[in-house]
């Protein structure tokens, strides 16, 4: 298939080219060894050497040629990448048209016959197949190249281009107009080049490995001239899933997961220590009030801490962004989010009560400390608006998110419990009313309220607001607290708005709902509020919706326990997928292009879906929710990473996972929280959590049944929200 993306091969060579392409004409028949220029270190060497295939090595391309036996085929890899170019000259070329030799050439500094422009680094262009002439790949399908620097040329007849695509695993739009050359033949016939440098796929994690697999075959049955066929070379990855779809599990292996999640945080340095405090204050120009002095010239992701890992005193780091950089690594989210902090202390206490681990009994509670005493973040003025809220992390005091606020409740009511302590009970009812002084007559409080508003508006008019959002991602988490304040309290109002909110949202399932980034969260994101509705006021339509949502995500969980990724109709979506090429990465997006895509994610679906089927079976009894639990607990201990060379990866859960090719790959169009990203809370905290509930044999319902907040709510429920208030909109 000629290849037309590209400007045509231009006019005007290098007087020596005739003469090269005169040369460089066959080679020659029958089985020979692979030669190769690199260095020791070179990836592809290694698995050449691993997989037992016949070659010799050399220093330099000059030796490699000079060295060559008539017909040979050589490999001349990028040892300088992506620093320095690959050097050519006239009398390699020369030398190799005399041998008739087949040359593979990665990112060279120059070529006869072609304009070659200086390396550019990509940023969101991927690399597309573009030919139907590499077995085991099709046309419009997307490579990840992760950190790649090419070398712009005019190239004709390429089989593999680089450009700004839209699409999961396959560019839906076709490739870029601009798309340039990542890997052509050459007009002489006898040269293969790669404008970047394709082996060293196992460094910087290039994907899908299947497709990695298919390529190298084809370029090594190029080299040899056919003469031999390459089978599928087999190597381990830097980053993978700890166990393999059907192996056998360890009988402790959930135990494993949880600890070894925990300590991902050590391992990682998302702990801050002082340094680590300061260093976060440099980045984001925090005074001592933690007030934006200047524009923070940095966004979200930075080198990882230099400083070690804290105990929690000074807080936890977002977690790992989804950029891959050329080594393999990944940086890290630089902000100090209230809910990740919340969330991340019952991950910890829980550890703490399931192995008796110490360490992370004192860091659970120092991270609700920080949380709620030291960070600023808990607005804890009477006289203000804002009172009870939480900021979203230090240095931003724009937003006030319910669904950021939730959060760090559920942590805060586990932890308490489980350390037996009753010093966050005013803060946590604080927090509770806070959000319900601020949800509108029919239960609903909205995406998020702007600071400034509120303060300019005050409380009660929101409180007052006839409003209707149908996204339980924003809404239905915040209705479980006002469940569980309302079973410690009897206090009325915070059951009938629930119930009605709930009620109304029901109602609109499935037509009406919005949907933040697929319509699976959604479902999940019910669960909760639903199970612990039936705890304090069980009635057969809440079984019956339930049942519902339950039965509508089981039709997407693959028998590996892995649930697939669903968008609804997009005109009901906040985050939709790319609709043009130039949208790609420009906005939040989902990890999937279209329905059917083998796509789970674990930062908005797996993840709380997980916690809403063990409260739903504690809740009802129902043993499709143990049945669906059971089969998600299996996929979320075997797809944990495993690396050795990425410390700050090893033990972590990427946000996205292929379960048809079993490895860490989705659509990285999001552009926040993309497909590699670890998120500390949501998906760190949670997968944690609820394994270790399930080897407690509790849930979070019962662990808190004791609470004693009771005795603190009347005196604060008379300040927040006074009695007038309640007869007034009654």
């Amino acid at each position: 298939m000629k290849n037309l993306l590209l400007s045509p091969f231009k006019q005007g060579l290098f007087p020596l080219t005739v003469l090269i392409i005169s040369l460089i004409i066959g080679c020659s028949a029958g089985k020979s060894k692979i030669l190769i220029s690199c260095r020791e270190s070179n990836d592809l060497y290694r698995v050449l050497k691993q997989n037992n295939i016949p070659l010799r090595r050399f220093d330099t391309p000059q030796e490699a040629v000079r060295k060559s036996g008539k017909g040979a085929g050589i490999l001349i890899l990028a040892d300088d990448y992506p620093a320095g170019t690959t050097s050519l000259d006239s009398l390699i070329l020369e030398e190799a048209g005399r041998k008739k030799l087949r040359l593979y050439i990665e990112y060279p500094s120059w070529l006869p016959g072609i304009v070659t422009g200086q390396p550019k680094e990509t940023a969101l262009e991927r690399v597309v197949v573009v030919t139907d002439r590499i077995q085991g790949l099709e046309p419009l399908q997307i490579l990840y190249i992760h950190g790649c620097f090419y070398t712009p040329s005019d190239a004709d007849d390429h089989l593999l281009s680089v450009s700004k695509v839209a699409g999961f695993d396959r560019a839906v739009y076709g490739a870029g107009e601009d798309a340039q050359a990542i890997l052509f033949n050459h007009p002489s016939g006898n040269l293969l080049v790669s404008t970047t440098k394709l082996s060293q796929f196992i460094t910087a994690r290039y994907a899908p490995k299947e497709s990695m697999q298919a390529l190298w075959g084809h370029i090594l049955t190029w080299v040899a001239g056919g003469s031999e066929q390459f089978g599928k070379l087999e190597w381990e990855s830097a980053v993978r899933a700890t166990y393999g779809p059907d192996e056998e599990l360890p009988a402790n292996a959930a135990r494993i997961a949880v600890q070894r999640g925990i300590d991902w945080h050590t391992n990682a340095k998302m702990l801050l220590n002082e340094g680590g405090w300061q260093e976060y204050k440099e980045l984001w120009k925090l005074d001592d009030n933690n007030i934006n002095t200047t524009v923070p010239s940095v966004n979200n992701a930075a080198p990882m801490p230099v400083s070690d890992a804290g105990d929690g005193t000074y807080g936890v780091l977002e977690g790992i962004a989804s950029e891959v950089r050329l080594d393999g690594s990944q940086p890290a989210r630089w902000w100090l989010r209230s809910d990740s902090n919340g969330e991340s202390s019952l991950a910890f206490a829980l550890r703490s009560a399931m192995d008796g681990d110490q360490k992370s009994r004192l860091i659970s509670g120092n991270l609700l400390d920080w949380l709620y005493f030291k960070s600023g973040l808990f607005q804890n003025d009477p006289s203000k608006p804002n009172y009870g809220l939480l900021f979203w992390a230090p240095g931003n005091a724009q937003a006030l998110y319910q669904d950021n606020d939730i959060k760090a409740i559920l942590g805060c009511m586990g932890t308490a419990a489980i350390l037996e302590t009753d010093k966050w009970d005013e803060v946590l009812v604080k927090n509770i009313l806070g959000n319900f002084r601020t949800t509108g007559i029919n239960g609903f409080r909205g995406r998020r309220i702007e600071n400034p508003d509120l303060m300019k508006k005050g409380w009660l008019s929101y409180m007052k607001r006839d409003f209707t959002l149908y996204q339980p991602h924003y809404e239905a988490w915040t209705w479980s607290s006002y469940l569980w304040l309302y079973d410690k309290t009897g206090w009325k109002p915070l059951l009938e708005k629930t119930r009605k909110g709930i009620s109304m949202m029901m109602d609109a399932y499935p037509d009406g709902w919005r949907w933040t980034n697929g319509i699976q969260q959604e479902r999940g994101r019910m669960l909760l509020p639903l199970a612990w509705l039936i705890r304090v006021d069980d009635r057969p339509e809440y079984r019956m919706w339930i049942k519902q949502l339950a039965d509508d995500i089981e039709k997407c969980q693959d028998r590996s326990g892995a649930i697939r990724e669903e968008l609804g109709d997009p005109s009901k979506g906040d985050y939709v997928p790319p609709r043009s090429n130039e949208a790609y990465g420009t906005n939040e997006a989902p990890l999937i292009q279209e329905n059917g895509d083998k796509v789970a994610d674990l930062l908005y679906t797996c993840n709380f879906t997980f916690l809403g089927l063990h409260e739903a079976y504690a809740a009802t009894g129902d043993i499709q929710f143990k049945r669906m639990a059971d089969n998600l607990a299996d996929f979320l201990v075997r797809v944990q990473v495993k690396s050795t060379k990425h410390v700050s990866l090893d033990r972590g859960w990427m946000r996205a996972f292929d379960y048809g090719r079993w490895d860490y790959l989705g659509s990285n169009a999001d552009s926040g929280w993309g497909a590699w990203s670890i998120e500390v809370g949501w998906t760190q905290a949670w997968v944690p959590t609820v394994l270790a509930m399930r080897e407690l044999n509790k849930n979070l319902w019962d662990i808190t049944e004791k609470s004693k907040v009771a005795s603190r709510f009347e005196t604060i429920r008379k300040q927040m929200i006074p009695d007038d208030v309640i007869v007034n909109l009654n």
